[in-house]
């Protein structure tokens, strides 16, 4: 029998098959070494996830997922009328995303959990960021890659959105795409139309914006989640591209 404690559901060990007639994000809050899945008449396989990894399935998916030790996990269903507004309606169809999820999806996830009892409004605006991400994550390079024809470029740009909390460097870019720094610099100005680094620095502001908005990190744990370690300068970045102070930017 399941029960729900909190926003958190447990399960007991054994699953079987299931419907789910939404959009959802589910999140494993524990360990599940031995893990199965199948996804509508394919074969179970063996999928171990850890806490923190789960899946993104389509709307009207079914299958069957086993485990063999207690599940806690947190599930977001995304209303119909949301998920056709981000083109993610029930005619859209994608493979299952099972294991990895990303960051920022992750912590969206997590919070918009906590939303499923509250206002409308609230819950709703917790949905709406986390379509846009799964939109994001189903198609990641769909908007970054515009116009961009070099793939070693195309390469780049998926590397820094992937590691925005790193230590992006000009030659560490430089070496993914195989061009000394110098060339690459030049290359990269040219097909994206910024250096480098301001590129890097609009991603990590833009990602800050949307983690102010959608989720309950301190002004500090978004600068070290988009990469600032020095907390006076990611609100200066801040307040030089949305000309508000990261607070007030959130209070707004």
């Amino acid at each position: 029998m399941s029960k729900v404690v909190s926003n958190k559901t447990i399960l007991p060990a054994g699953g079987g098959a299931f419907d789910l007639p939404n959009l959802s994000v589910g999140i494993f809050l524990n360990d599940q070494p031995s893990h199965r899945f199948a996804h509508g008449s394919k074969l179970s396989v063996h999928k171990p996830l850890s806490r923190n990894q789960g899946w993104i399935l389509p709307a009207g998916s079914d299958g069957i997922c086993e485990y063999d030790d207690e599940l806690e996990f947190v599930m977001v269903n995304i209303d119909d009328g949301i998920a056709a507004e981000f083109g993610l309606g029930k005619a859209f169809e994608f493979d299952p995303i099972i294991g990895d999820i990303d960051p920022l999806l992750l912590n969206l996830s997590l919070t918009a959990s906590t939303a499923l009892g509250a206002g409308t409004l609230y819950r709703e605006t917790m949905q709406r960021a986390l379509a846009a991400q799964i939109v994001e994550t189903i198609k990641p390079a769909s908007e970054w890659h515009a116009g961009i024809e070099d793939a070693r470029l195309r390469k780049v740009l998926d590397y820094i959105h992937d590691n925005l909390a790193e230590d992006l460097s000009l030659s560490g870019m430089a070496d993914i795409a195989a061009m000394s720094a110098t060339h690459f610099a030049k290359a990269f100005k040219k097909e994206v139309g910024s250096s480098p680094l301001q590129y890097v620095i609009a991603a990590r502001l833009e990602l800050a914006s949307v983690l102010l908005k959608t989720s309950e990190l301190t002004v500090a744990e978004v600068a070290w989640r988009v990469g600032y370690q020095d907390l006076s300068r990611f609100g200066q970045h801040f307040k030089r591209k949305y000309g508000a102070t990261p607070a007030a930017f959130r209070a707004g």
